[in-house]
């Protein structure tokens, strides 16, 4: 993990975006370590996202769990990603995501000034 994050570093600090794709599932050290330092995070649907099982979560916090925790729908909602994918669009998704924050061939500057809703929630995401 040490050598993972040396690498995202020198990404950043080349002014290169580390984008994750989180699938399922990711839990334990990966969840608590370098899939999180993204820039930008996608998820597959439904997909398991945590550091501890839900069993373990319930009882140090004593309390019942909403409905879908740890599932990347619900993730997404408290914050912790920040776009969800089907695995089949990741592709060009991913290819979008860094025409925008390369600013090589940008979506976003088409020649008729127009801008879809798809690449305007892009565009605030990156």
């Amino acid at each position: 993990m040490t050598r993972t994050t040396l690498a995202i570093n020198e990404l950043k600090n080349n002014n290169l975006p580390y984008l994750v794709c989180i699938t399922d599932p990711t839990a334990g050290g990966i969840t608590a370590s370098y899939a999180m330092l993204g820039d930008i995070h996608i998820a597959e649907p439904g997909a398991l996202i945590a550091f501890a099982g839900a069993r373990v979560i319930q009882g140090t916090v004593k309390e019942e769990l909403p409905e879908g925790f740890q599932k990347s729908e619900y993730v997404e909602k408290t914050g912790f990603v920040d776009l969800i994918v089907e695995r089949k669009n990741l592709a060009e998704k991913i290819g979008t995501l860094l025409s925008i924050l390369l600013k090589k061939n940008s979506v976003i500057s088409t020649e008729q000034d127009e801008t879809t809703e798809n690449t305007q929630s892009l565009s605030k995401i990156a």
